[in-house]
């Protein structure tokens, strides 16, 4: 039986969560004391916080002078659902997936939007990537940038052919801030302000292209939309919404909280330097995997694996004899540990992902966090093989 000591080194910053995850270093409440609180989000003031998240969001993430941006109800979801109910339906669509939230998209488009033409790519082991070359250059095109569940990633988007008469859905709510979007083939892209920059939950961003705008204000969807749905007023795109006209109420205090954290973005250097975080914890674990027979990557493939959810498995061969149930139960009780000793909190796996880890590395997670991590790891393993 092997024995490990307990690591003396801890995380200065226990939190690995992927969603909400961890707060950006150094944050303190008093940072949002100049909140625009018991104020209307309609004010003067209100909309002039809300433009603000817009204009700073566009300078942090290098987005396109002629692409709008709004903030929309119901986070990455929301955001999402708002673009497939009002566009989908003039032509076919592809939809790839390879993880859980990228089958809600299959679901959607399958099951509930059933006058659309769709045909699902998807592929069912984590890890691995559907085949691109099936998207076909005249239909639209539905995917996930980054697997949020599965630790994997699509390396760019060389696979999408430009065409200015479909739109291209970009599911980014984990790979935004984090990953290098190519703008010039995407045309409706969304995210959220709890994954990169550690904002807090319930809004949604969306960045529409001019072939966007054009889809909507050209076609009109033969079914209902909800009020939060509608983007539309007498055939135009109502430009509000992309300058601080909320179509619901936000929170004010969570609105000072994004503006906050994407100044400490721009401070950094932008989307390319939370990105250099990100990669750098990201070798560092697999500096750790190289180390160690006993972990390996959910995704072999360095050139698709996500630098922001990290999905990693156990290989030992005491694991792999145990049932699904054992193992589901093995990893509750290692990331138990972990949460226990005060190293790392909820990075256990996600549930509908094979059991394993889920270690959360986008921006706001300090590389030198990560590092200390590591010898825990080896150390609950040992802990929970041998309990």
């Amino acid at each position: 039986m092997t024995t490990v000591a307990k690591p003396a080194a801890r995380p200065a910053c226990p939190y690995f969560s992927s969603g909400p995850t961890a707060k950006r270093p150094g944050f303190s409440l008093s940072q949002l004391e100049d909140a625009a609180l018991g104020r209307s989000h309609r004010s003067k003031l209100g909309k002039a916080k809300l433009k603000e998240a817009i204009d700073l969001t566009r300078e942090a993430l290098g987005v396109p002078d002629d692409y709008l941006i709004g903030i929309v109800p119901a986070s990455d979801t929301g955001a999402v659902e708002m673009a497939l109910w009002s566009m989908l339906g003039e032509r076919p669509v592809d939809v790839f997936a390879w993880e859980s939230f990228g089958e809600d998209w299959v679901k959607d488009t399958l099951d509930q939007l059933t006058d659309v033409d769709a045909t699902a790519h998807v592929v069912k082991e984590y890890g691995t990537l559907p085949d691109f070359s099936k998207a076909r250059d005249d239909a639209d095109i539905i995917f996930t940038w980054n697997g949020t569940t599965s630790g994997t990633k699509v390396p760019n988007a060389d696979w999408i052919v430009k065409n200015p008469e479909r739109v291209v859905f970009n599911d980014a709510t984990s790979a935004a801030f984090a990953q290098d979007i190519d703008w010039a083939k995407v045309d409706v892209t969304t995210f959220s302000w709890q994954k990169i920059l550690g904002g807090e939950a319930a809004h949604g961003m969306l960045v529409l292209s001019p072939a966007a705008v054009a889809r909507l204000e050209r076609y009109t969807p033969n079914r209902p939309l909800p009020k939060i749905f509608r983007m539309v007023k007498k055939g135009k795109v109502d430009l509000g919404i992309f300058e601080g006209a909320t179509i619901n109420t936000p929170s004010m205090l969570c609105v000072e909280d994004y503006i906050q954290s994407l100044k400490w973005a721009l401070e950094l250097g932008g989307w390319k330097a939370l990105k250099a975080r990100s990669d750098e914890s990201l070798g560092i674990l697999e500096d750790f995997v190289a180390e160690n027979d006993w972990i390996d990557f959910l995704c072999q493939d360095p050139e698709t694996r996500s630098n922001t959810g990290v999905t990693l498995k156990i290989t030992d061969d005491r694991f792999a004899a145990l049932s699904a149930d054992d193992q589901a139960a093995f990893m509750k009780k290692m990331t138990g540990l972990l949460e226990k000793e005060g190293v790392a909190f909820d990075a256990n796996g996600y549930r509908a992902a094979p059991p394993g880890l889920r270690i959360w590395c986008g921006a706001t997670v300090e590389p030198s966090d990560v590092k200390a991590l590591c010898p825990w790891l080896t150390w609950a393993f040992e802990e929970t093989i041998n309990a």
